[in-house]
């Protein structure tokens, strides 16, 4: 039990000094220290100019994990991403070269801006932790993350995320404008400190796969995981929902509500709380809503969808009961 009042402890020192430089996304740090306590990723999802880049920066750096960033473009190729095989003429064979997916967390920045194709070349390495050249397996290094970002208002020379491939974010964080008072305490800060970003590293890759076995080891009771899936089941019965939650949503959910048991609380069992916290943003990116709904819902506010999308997700947790 001491070792998980550890982690939550640490969490505190990681936000603190994150804040040292940021302001006001400490949801974002908890999230991403939550999935990477359990192996997932995050889509951080807010208008160019809110941190996004900024967070995740300063994430790897309080982890003093290995950290590499991919500016996603439309002219990208699979082997930017994953590495190519080159012909060494001295020694009459290929090579094979490591893209930067062979990091610790790597940052996919405007995940949307590059093509289909591309896109796909992250999935085997964040389902399996490994790539595939030319029939050859190359396992990425351990803990792997990729923390991907994306602008939602733009609608020319993007490319929409597919289904599958939101399924297997953990999380889908949103990053909305700060308020007055926070935006003041960014320029305080910029006089300050400027663009430096020198964050004193908390912990480091050891420390992090002890706390990692800890988390596999939190308790979850019978009832809260019955709770899980019919909160699952009730997103597919929504009528205001076309498609609802898949299975791996339910798998997600349930290792969420684990990282936050410790990451939030410092606790070795889940509770249906735990639960209600994390539903939202594990499910709100992999639900699609009728037509009509998001019509109906219509407003000239940038981010209206997806208020309509979380007015819909919190009346599937209302729909269901609490277990006690």
């Amino acid at each position: 039990m001491s070792e998980i009042k550890e982690i939550s402890e640490t969490f505190n020192t990681i936000l603190d000094e994150v804040r040292n430089y940021i302001v006001g996304r400490d949801v974002v740090v908890k999230r991403l220290f939550e999935a990477i306590l359990v192996g997932g990723h995050v889509l951080i999802e807010g208008v160019p100019g809110t941190a996004k880049t900024y967070v995740a920066k300063a994430f790897a750096s309080a982890l003093s994990l290995d950290f590499k960033r991919v500016q996603l473009t439309p002219d990208l190729l699979p082997s930017d991403i994953i590495g190519v095989l080159m012909y060494n003429q001295k020694k009459a064979s290929f090579e094979f070269r490591k893209g930067p997916i062979f990091t610790n967390i790597l940052l996919a920045d405007e995940l949307n801006r590059t093509p289909p194709k591309t896109q796909a070349a992250l999935l085997e390495g964040m389902q399996e932790g490994q790539v595939t050249i030319a029939g050859v397996t190359h396992k990425l290094p351990q803990p792997f993350m990729v923390i991907a970002t994306e602008n939602p208002v733009e609608s020319e020379g993007v490319y929409p995320l597919p289904e599958a491939e939101l399924d297997r974010f953990l999380y889908r964080v949103i990053t909305p404008y700060p308020t007055t008072e926070e935006e003041v305490e960014v320029l305080r800060k910029k006089l300050k400190y400027g663009e430096v970003l020198d964050i004193e590293p908390v912990i480091n890759a050891l420390e992090l796969g002890k706390m990692i076995k800890a988390v596999s080891n939190v308790k979850v009771k019978d009832s809260v995981m019955e709770y899980i899936i019919k909160l699952i089941r009730a997103t597919r019965e929504n009528p205001s929902v076309l498609l609802g939650a898949s299975t791996r949503a339910a798998v997600h959910v349930f290792y969420a509500s684990r990282a936050h048991a410790v990451v939030s609380e410092g606790r070795d069992y889940v509770i249906p709380d735990d639960v209600i916290d994390v539903f939202p943003d594990v499910i709100n990116h992999r639900l699609i809503l009728r037509p009509e709904v998001i019509i109906g819902s219509y407003s000239k506010e940038p981010l209206w969808t997806f208020k309509t999308l979380m007015s819909v997700v919190k009346g599937v947790i209302e729909s269901v009961p609490v277990p006690r």
